[in-house]
């Protein structure tokens, strides 16, 4: 029934929520009642994203590479909203390159960013969401967990590492009734896949623009994905419309997607 999409009132919190897919997301969310919190490192482009979203949203500044930063926002969110209905933890963009390209400080931070800090962020939550009547965890991790990719070695190595999360939290939170799920999104149109562009722009002669058009040649639909179209993926996850949905890996990707390993 329609009432089960509904997010009314629902408090939710989005980590790297400023722009890309955590803004796309917020949008999506507050667009169906629920109340949002958000982060981002840059005060500037927090303030930019608050303006655009509706006032049920809250935000503050965050650096999630900072140990305690993302108790810090769960703290604030609960503090702000009243409690805690929802983590979406969406991590922000690790280092990127080829493996010999990359440091062991940017294996560090790129660890801290993917895996510590969303252990952190799920372990502020817990004792919110067992006071909430349809608690849940999603992540939004990357196509990269299943098929590893050229140029984003972090993501590739790092990433599959949420997904075995996902599936362990949720055969140990889903009988505390917590869902925890995540969401793996192909080639979306962020600052992220741009760079992706660039890079190999840089070596193939083509411009960032033709990269792009190419990259939407190899998807299914022939495009690449906006942002708001993984928020609605996590608004159905986040809604008791899924109240079955348990350990998921829901990819979002056009079809892109190989293999579901």
């Amino acid at each position: 029934m329609p009432e089960l999409l509904d997010l009314k009132n629902m408090r939710i919190a989005i980590t790297s929520s400023t722009k890309g897919i955590g803004l796309g997301t917020a949008k999506v969310l507050t667009s169906l009642g629920a109340h949002v919190s958000i982060c981002g490192r840059n005060p500037r482009t927090l303030k930019e994203a608050l303006n655009t979203l509706h006032p049920r949203a809250v935000g503050i500044k965050c650096d999630l590479s900072q140990p305690g930063s993302a108790t810090k926002f769960i703290e604030y969110t609960v503090k702000k909203l009243g409690g805690l209905d929802a983590l979406v933890y969406i991590p922000p963009p690790p280092p990127s390159g080829r493996f010999t390209d990359l440091t062991i400080d940017d294996w560090r931070l790129s660890y801290r960013l993917l895996i510590e800090a969303a252990i952190e962020a799920v372990n502020a939550s817990l004792k919110h969401l067992k006071n909430s009547d349809n608690p849940s965890i999603t992540f939004v991790t990357s196509i990269a967990a299943w098929e590893p990719l050229s140029g984003i070695a972090t993501s590739s190595v790092l990433r599959p590492g949420l997904h075995s999360m996902t599936t362990l939290l949720a055969r140990e939170l889903g009988r505390q009734g917590i869902r925890v799920n995540a969401v793996v999104p192909g080639y979306i149109m962020t600052e992220r896949l741009v760079e992706v562009a660039a890079n190999r722009a840089s070596s193939s002669g083509r411009t960032v623009n033709g990269e792009l058009e190419l990259l939407a040649e190899e998807v299914p639909l022939e495009r690449i994905g906006k942002p708001e179209e993984i928020g609605y993926t996590i608004a159905f996850l986040a809604s008791k419309a899924a109240s079955y949905v348990n350990g998921a890996l829901v990819a979002v990707t056009g079809g892109l997607h190989k293999s579901t390993r």
